[in-house]
């Protein structure tokens, strides 16, 4: 029988490591009291066994409270115990909701999509700093902004709140800002990493050391401005592990796709990444033929530029999980 789940037979593996230790699996209430600006190999702030809940929250700080503000930085690192480099780390998202009534989007100069930069220097003026003001009805789950220039005067719109940042410490000695994403996950700003949503990340070493924060209640594909409605989030993780399969970049799942990232510059290469990482996974775990798989992901497959920002970029390839095989 075909396992139809997030990576194929290598799911059974997972099943049966989290059977042996179902018995053990302990709700944690974990209250972040700081946050690292980097992702890098450090001290764990809290161990954890596969198949364990985590009740946490993302940082609130300086930044939110005015402009100039400090970064309050990433939670983390989480030691999972048994988690190794030849393991796939299993970070299952059961609620993520904002936890605040307000939400902050800024306008910077020399960063966004749209800005002259050292990338891409232009000669037209850089994009004034502009701070917007969100307020979000939790209740109601919508944002509201004043449009005092514009015509309508103000917007409303329905949230859908995400995590910008889940991350493992990068190989080696390797030390990665905030701002970043790559193979480790890290600023990845995927819209896709939501309630709901599992998220599968390479390991680099022991323990897999998860690093998460930067929540968004909203965000528009591709970050366009450079910021989402930041605002803190309170968030409940469940972890596992699929024991003795690797993966190079991280995947996220939810009901309706399997998807792959790409976190690289330039777009194009981001875009290339996601789709062979995305071929190569209907081939090694649901049988396809890797040109069938070509053609079928060229025919079937969505695209989302989840942030063109970032130092890296990141792209999303999506598969609907309505044509994987059905045994």
């Amino acid at each position: 029988m075909r396992l139809k789940s997030l990576l194929g037979c290598s799911v059974l593996t997972a099943i049966l490591f989290t059977s042996i230790n179902i018995k053990a699996a302990e709700k944690h209430r974990f209250i972040p009291k700081i946050g690292y600006p980097t992702f890098a190999k450090r001290e764990p702030v809290l161990r954890i066994k596969p198949g364990d809940t985590v009740e946490t929250n993302t940082l609130w700080g300086e930044w939110y409270e005015r402009a100039g503000g400090q970064w309050p930085g990433e939670v983390g690192p989480f030691y999972i115990e048994g988690a190794t480099p030849r393991d796939t780390l299993v970070v299952r998202i059961i609620r993520l909701r904002p936890n605040r009534d307000t939400a902050i989007s800024t306008h910077t100069p020399n960063f966004s999509a749209l800005a002259n930069d050292k990338y891409t220097p232009v000669l037209n003026d850089p994009i004034p700093a502009k701070r917007f003001i969100w307020k979000l009805d939790r209740q109601r789950n919508t944002g509201t902004l004043e449009l005092p220039q514009s015509r309508m005067k103000k917007i409303e719109v329905e949230l859908k709140p995400m995590l910008g940042r889940v991350a493992v410490a990068p190989v080696g000695e390797q030390s990665w800002g905030g701002l970043w994403p790559g193979e480790f996950g890290g600023n990845m700003d995927a819209s896709d990493v939501c309630e709901g949503a599992t998220v599968y990340l390479p390991i680099f070493h022991e323990g897999a050391l998860f690093y998460f924060g930067d929540g968004h209640a909203l965000q528009g594909d591709g970050e366009v401005c450079g910021s989402g409605l930041e605002t803190s989030m309170d968030v409940t993780f469940e972890f596992d592990l699929i024991k003795g399969k690797a993966i190079r970049w991280p995947r996220i799942e939810n009901s309706e796709f399997i998807m792959t990232t790409g976190s690289v510059r330039p777009l194009i290469d981001a875009f290339r990444i996601a789709q062979v990482e995305l071929i190569n996974w209907l081939v090694d775990d649901y049988g396809f033929d890797k040109w069938e798989a070509f053609q079928v992901v060229s025919q079937t497959g969505v695209t989302r530029v989840a942030n063109a920002v970032d130092p890296n970029y990141t792209v999303v390839a999506k598969f609907p999980k309505k044509y994987l095989p059905k045994d």
